[in-house]
């Protein structure tokens, strides 16, 4: 695989241990080690991925990952040692895609990063397609699975799968954005319109209700997946 990585990592051992590793891999890096300087640098180039530390001098990662989303979809994963459930939610509620805590694996940094680029290049469109007004109706796909968020309809190979309004709209928010990971507090916000208070059992029932109806083993989805700690994402098919 190739690609164009930007990371934004202040600390010089470990990001260019990190593209040295990803060199290895195909990908060609930019690094950076300041906040300013990494928004400068995004507008640069073209990236396939940016890696972002939550930790830098000059602003914030927090304060980057929100100006990237502002101007673009590019995948963000977060790279940080701030690693409790706290900085986890907050980061992907902010936009990240992905969450890796230090320290890491370059192993299991390389498959992330294959995974929401991949991700992000089978869903996305480009921005001036996404931007012209479809002439049909936009129909979601993932796998066997046909979503119609005009006609709330699902089919499954061909087959109807009746879903409740919760269930579609769950289902439906997860497709339209299918390279970013979903805590429960942001799957209750946008779903339910009320604020979380950390009551798993909505999410959780329903979810399992969801996977029973379009999975073909819900006890091993491959539609919907469990990242622990953290949330949900889509998965690979």
């Amino acid at each position: 695989m190739e690609g164009n990585l930007l990371i934004i990592e202040d600390d010089a051992g470990i990001s260019d241990m990190i593209a040295d590793y990803m060199k290895k891999e195909g990908y060609r890096s930019d690094v950076v080690r300041d906040g300013s300087l990494a928004l400068e640098q995004f507008g640069a180039d073209r990236y396939d991925l940016v890696l972002l530390d939550l930790m830098l001098p000059g602003l914030s990662g927090m304060d980057v990952l929100q100006q990237l989303r502002s101007v673009s979809r590019v995948p963000i994963l977060i790279v940080s040692a701030k690693n409790n459930e706290v900085e986890k939610a907050l980061g992907l509620r902010f936009g990240a895609d992905d969450y890796i805590a230090k320290p890491f694996s370059l192993i299991e940094l390389s498959a992330r990063i294959q995974a929401s680029i991949r991700r992000a290049t089978q869903y996305s469109v480009p921005d001036a397609q996404a931007a012209a007004p479809p002439e049909e109706p936009a129909l979601l796909a993932l796998g066997d699975l046909v979503v119609d968020p005009d006609n709330f309809s699902v089919r499954k190979r061909g087959e109807e799968v009746r879903l409740t309004a919760k269930e579609f709209r769950i289902l439906a928010l997860m497709l339209q954005h299918p390279s970013r990971v979903y805590t429960k507090a942001m799957l209750y916000e946008q779903v339910w319109n009320e604020e979380y208070y950390n009551d798993d059992n909505a999410i959780n029932v329903h979810m399992r209700r969801l996977r029973e109806k379009i999975e073909d083993d819900p006890s091993n989805p491959r539609y919907i997946v469990t990242l622990w700690g953290i949330g949900y994402r889509l998965g690979e098919s």
